[in-house]
């Protein structure tokens, strides 16, 4: 009997062992090795950090001298699609885009951050070196990255309520594209061989010298305001899920 209890508690060591070596082994399925094509889909949301130039035309104050006219950007959030190729286990290279973002641009300075001066839409493609300092055995890939972005903007317009306050028949918004440094910092988490996890955050360089140009009511050019810088350094939120092939 005694003997073969020590078999069966034999036995039961060595299965033991081996399920632990299974599972010991069995996130390596899940890892990211060099040559993987990494997908990320999910939300994303642009939250600006904006500031603005005082709007002067002529550098005199858009609408006199007691009013420091200025404007601010509000946030909006949408589809966010991201890929990374792995060029070994620890290096990726990661691309960030989106569907088109739209922001209304509102009162800043003096005027009140309720006052809609316009809207616009943009596209923000950023590109980064990403670094993935887990070992590739591991399901939990957490991740940071440094690069660039390129924000070009389109679809601007001016409104009604910008209108009447400077007067105008019409009035046009342009602003310039804009190339700056990106951060982002995330983490992925492999439930299966494919299948994952993720959520990231960036930190992005965006700024636009932006000007207006004012018509009147027959459609005749009057006069433009001075070009004036609009800051609007965003942190992007996003969360989602991770495909691998």
């Amino acid at each position: 009997m005694i003997q073969v209890k020590e078999m069966v508690m034999s036995r039961s060591f060595k299965l033991s062992v081996m399920a632990a070596a299974i599972m010991a082994v069995a996130p390596a399925a899940q890892a990211f090795e060099a040559g993987d094509f990494i997908l990320r889909a999910g939300a994303v949301h642009v939250a600006p950090d904006d500031s603005s130039d005082s709007i002067t035309v002529g550098g005199a104050p858009l609408l006199g001298s007691a009013v420091d006219a200025k404007v601010s950007v509000d946030a909006n959030t949408q589809l966010g699609l991201r890929a990374t190729y792995m060029f070994t286990s620890n290096i990726g290279l990661g691309v960030l885009g989106a569907t088109p973002f739209k922001h209304s641009i509102n009162g800043g300075g003096d005027l009140p951050g309720d006052l809609e001066l316009g809207e616009t839409k943009h596209l923000p493609p950023t590109l980064t070196l990403q670094y993935f300092p887990m070992r590739s055995s591991s399901a939990l890939q957490p991740f940071v990255g440094v690069g660039v972005n390129y924000t070009t903007f389109f679809e601007e317009k001016t409104t009604s309520a910008l209108n009447g306050a400077i007067g105008a028949g019409s009035s046009e918004l342009e602003l310039d594209d804009s190339v700056g440094v990106a951060f982002e910092a995330g983490v992925d988490y492999m439930l299966s061989e494919n299948f994952g996890l993720n959520a990231a955050i960036w930190w992005a360089d965006i700024n636009t010298d932006a000007k207006v140009k004012v018509y009147d009511e027959a459609g005749n050019y009057l006069t433009q305001t001075d070009e004036f810088e609009v800051e609007i350094d965003p942190m992007v939120y996003m969360v989602g899920f991770t495909y691998k092939f």
